[in-house]
């Protein structure tokens, strides 16, 4: 995000969050944007990580919870209605502890294993 922000538990998250997507995933850098804001019910709202595909379309929402937050059903329902406007083709839910990924299946989603690769 190219600023200096507090390291706080859920900021801790995101920044393991990235690196994991960069060096595990080989994510470029450049399709990874923090902050992503959405609008809900005309609310300004901000998913916390969204990457693009090459084509620059929504791929992969990820929204980050502090490690002591429990991931819940309305934690997941909160991932959902960001998606439901950002459009990303899979959802990674993930509080540093514990991680879900989610595949948008038409109308649906699918708990998925195993996180997508890039390539």
């Amino acid at each position: 995000r190219n600023i200096y922000v507090v390291l706080t538990p859920e900021e801790w998250v995101r920044r393991h969050a990235v690196e994991f997507l960069t060096t595990h995933c080989r994510v470029p850098r450049l399709l990874i944007t923090e902050e992503f804001p959405v609008n809900i019910n005309s609310t300004a709202q901000r998913a916390d990580i969204v990457v693009f595909d090459r084509l620059a379309h929504p791929y992969i929402l990820v929204e980050c919870k502090a490690p002591q937050v429990k991931i819940t059903r309305q934690v997941i329902d909160q991932a959902l209605r960001y998606n439901a406007v950002v459009q990303a083709r899979y959802i990674i839910i993930t509080n540093g502890l514990k991680h879900y990924c989610f595949e948008r299946v038409e109308d649906s989603y699918r708990q998925m294993n195993n996180f997508p690769s890039f390539e």
